[in-house]
């Protein structure tokens, strides 16, 4: 098998809900991005094999997402595209495709990413169509983000599989005020200009910068949040918003990047994807981190950088203690090296987009450090988690 590499990468600010990226649709994100990412890679549209674009809440991306992406970014109608569905898991699972397909030697170059629209969700109104007889009906909101099987909100279950873990409120407020503050030293630092390209609105403004991350965040501010959704853990506070966004990489074989003269910015070596019981989001991060090591054969111990989706607070903190297995030490080091830029708590998680953008922050900070082994994860859909290891 070839190697897949990445050759480009963009992504959005990413909005509040509601926010300055209202007024725009996911598919325009993503179209928007798709375009940034082929331009700094030095790739023209008709050279693209494939597109692969996940999508959390397919009804703000309305139907078949990347294929509408690829229309709106100049890509030729003959360019074949996958929308793909694993909640937030999705535009990392489509960087796992996109890579396999480029290994196999089945595509040559291809784009894989994200995009959500919370802002851009409707209501929901089921029995209506075929009308109603007089009497109440419900309007569904989609994004109060219950698990569909069970009924239970997210929140809820994440705090209570969190003090099973011994990670309480106390311990999630710290990461979550951590997050923050490391989000700020990176973007002073430069660090996202690597990732973040400008949104140009109608109103002839632009979005230059992450809408969420609150500067001079106090952590007794923190302390005095009420829990939501019945949780014992889980507030505002330590937890993302909804949020607008969209990212894109550029993937091809090691070899089209060699006849091209592109340097790679990263390899992208194994891609794993998990599925555990319903309430195992907390830690199967972790776990998809395990598989995919070991799938490569490469020890926790070599890797240098660990991006772990923050959906909650809980999911690095808790992921991290099932990989350190009952070691202070590990564990102490596991946490010093994973989200050392900040996490989704601050920058924002728009569901469908922060896979792919875990893998191109991982991929800048390892190029920012000298190189080495790094490992993204990211956990989703009610039981389910994706890992990407890369190199650089």
């Amino acid at each position: 098998m070839t190697r897949t590499v990445i050759a480009g990468f963009a992504r959005t600010p990413f909005g509040r809900f509601g926010g300055a990226l209202k007024e725009f649709s996911a598919v325009e994100l993503g179209a928007l991005v798709a375009r940034e990412a082929l331009e700094r890679a030095r790739v023209a549209p008709e050279d693209v094999s494939e597109t692969y674009f996940g999508s959390a809440v397919l009804a703000a991306s309305t139907l078949v997402a990347a294929r509408q992406i690829n229309i709106k970014a100049g890509l030729p109608t003959s360019t074949p595209s996958l929308t793909v569905d694993r909640a937030c898991c999705s535009s990392m699972t489509a960087v796992g495709l996109a890579s396999l397909r480029i290994r196999a030697g089945e595509s040559a170059v291809a784009i894989a990413g994200g995009v959500e629209s919370c802002s851009r969700t409707p209501y929901l109104q089921h029995g209506m169509r075929w009308g109603r007889r007089p009497g109440d009906f419900t309007v569904e909101d989609p994004l109060q983000f219950r698990n569909p099987l069970t009924g239970e909100p997210l929140a809820r279950i994440t705090g209570e599989v969190a003090l099973k873990w011994g990670v309480d409120r106390e311990a999630q407020d710290d990461w979550a005020h951590g997050s923050h503050e490391k989000f700020f030293h990176a973007l002073e630092s430069g660090f996202f200009k690597t990732e973040v390209t400008v949104v140009s609105r109608k109103e002839g403004d632009t979005v230059t910068q992450d809408e969420s991350p609150r500067k001079g965040l106090l952590r007794s501010k923190l302390a005095e949040l009420q829990t939501v959704y019945g949780s014992p853990t889980i507030t505002p506070g330590n937890a993302p918003g909804l949020n607008d966004g969209a990212s894109a990489l550029v993937l091809m074989s090691a070899e089209e990047a060699q006849r091209r003269g592109i340097e790679p910015l990263a390899e992208v070596v194994r891609h794993a994807q998990i599925a555990g019981p319903l309430d195992s989001s907390p830690y199967l991060p972790g776990e998809a981190i395990r598989k995919v090591l070991q799938a490569a054969g490469v020890l926790l111990s070599d890797v240098k950088r660990i991006e772990i989706n923050e959906a909650f607070a809980v999911m690095p903190l808790v992921s991290t203690k099932l990989l350190a297995d009952g070691s202070d030490v590990t564990l102490e080091r596991l946490r010093s090296i994973t989200n050392v830029n900040g996490g989704a708590v601050a920058l924002g998680h728009p569901t469908g987009a922060s896979g792919a953008r875990l893998v191109m922050t991982l991929a800048s900070e390892l190029r920012a450090r000298g190189g080495g082994w790094g490992v993204a994860a990211i956990c989703g859909g009610f039981g389910q988690a994706d890992a990407v290891l890369i190199k650089v």
